[in-house]
């Protein structure tokens, strides 16, 4: 398949049929597999999974939009926009009801609303012959969890069946992940333009926003943008600081094209770097290739992490206090998704690599000087006899910006 962000008559893309139809087959699948009679979907990105359908980012963990899916049946769709669904998706029009649910507990507790959603649910699983087995459940506020129990309904975890069922990726899905990469290798190409003494992290993040829903993104989740010193330690989010020249800046961006995620760092250098910042960001490289040629089927998640340096060895106390930093997470529909892969828990419970797994991968290394650190991450699908990257934008060595005659060291 091409990377094509429009359907077309004259070659193979995505196709949606397809992509739901196979996803709907492996949510049930996993159903079974966990002995589940039904599961409810309040996750919006399981929802989405199993019913291809979507209502926009406003109503995200309001617990008012879900999905039941009996086992041997069809998904049965509670939706604040029913008529709208009834009309836009036809492979499930037949099965959307309305939905009202706590609001997060905004609706006031006396209406009733969570106790009569309660018997609504339970007279579902009645009707599909379902009821007394065990209802797996992806969230919940504890209201409605309460009134489940009152009314005889088993509830378990069902956000493993779910994770279970996303691990192992599609065709078509790979194929949205690539162009949701597609689009952050242009985001990318245009902040390398940008960077400059003068230009400050929260404008970089503007123009990592402005391209990517002119390119069709559906959700720009969240755009990291950290420069200098504020790097040291990572701060996970960025600021209105003004680059200067000399300063190490790194960015993560993550988005969604048609539900599938990036997340995707890049550390760039504000005109010519020192020898401690091109020596971080060499310990960074190193450490993510090793990690990126340990994986392959076969292999678990702990040949992963043994690649990256113990926390004590980077300047942290402890691999909590570490965490997130030499780090692997699955990506799909969301940014995370099985394997999570840390030395905090990967070298001593070990979770098998398989073929079709997509897992991002990420390393960090501060600069010995103070100013700055390096953080890069790539993404891979593990192929057959190793992995392929899906990211396309260079890191294989630090890309000099904004200085004339400066990119010569």
């Amino acid at each position: 398949m091409t990377v094509g962000t429009m359907a077309v008559d004259f070659e193979e893309r995505i196709n949606y049929d397809r992509l739901r139809r196979e996803r709907l087959a492996k949510a049930k699948e996993q159903l079974k597999a966990h002995g589940l009679g039904a599961i409810l979907c309040y996750d919006f990105d399981n929802i989405r999974y199993i019913t291809g359908t979507h209502v926009g980012e406003w109503a995200r963990n309001k617990m008012q939009r879900y999905v039941i899916l009996p086992k041997d049946s069809d998904p049965l769709l509670y939706d604040p926009a029913a008529p709208a669904k009834r009309k836009s998706a036809p492979w499930i029009a037949d099965r959307v009801f309305p939905a009202v649910g706590s609001m997060r507990g905004a609706i006031p507790p006396e209406v009733g609303n969570v106790e009569a959603l309660a018997k609504s649910v339970k007279k579902v699983l009645s009707d599909y012959g379902v009821a007394n087995d065990p209802l797996g459940v992806d969230i919940v506020d504890v209201p409605f969890l309460r009134s489940l129990e009152k009314e005889n309904v088993k509830v378990v975890d069902g956000q493993q069946a779910m994770l279970d069922a996303r691990i192992i990726k599609t065709k078509d899905e790979i194929e949205l992940l690539k162009l949701a990469c597609a689009m952050v290798d242009a985001a990318y190409a245009e902040i390398v333009k940008n960077i400059r003494p003068g230009i400050r992290e929260n404008d970089l993040v503007a123009i990592a926003n402005h391209l990517l829903f002119t390119l069709g993104s559906d959700l720009v989740e969240c755009v990291n943008s950290v420069s200098g010193p504020r790097a040291q330690p990572h701060p996970h989010t960025f600021g209105d600081r003004i680059i200067r020249p000399g300063d190490m800046v790194f960015l993560d961006i993550m988005h969604s094209f048609n539900g599938y995620r990036t997340c995707y760092y890049r550390t760039f250098i504000c005109g010519k770097p020192s020898k401690a910042q091109l020596e971080a960001y060499e310990k960074a490289w190193t450490w993510l290739k090793k990690s990126m040629d340990a994986v392959k089927p076969g292999a678990t998640t702990a040949d992963v992490a043994k690649c990256w340096p113990k926390a004590e060895e980077f300047g942290f106390k402890d691999e909590r206090e570490a965490f997130l930093l030499q780090f692997g997470h699955g990506v799909g529909m969301s940014i995370w998704e099985k394997p999570v892969i840390s030395r905090l828990f990967s070298l001593d419970k070990p979770f098998p690599i398989k073929e079709g797994m997509t897992f991002a991968l990420e390393t960090y290394c501060q600069s010995a000087d103070g100013n700055g650190a390096a953080r890069i991450e790539e993404e891979v699908m593990v192929t057959k006899d190793g992995c392929e990257r899906l990211f396309k934008f260079p890191c294989d060595e630090l890309i000099s910006c904004g200085l004339p005659g400066s990119m010569a060291y």
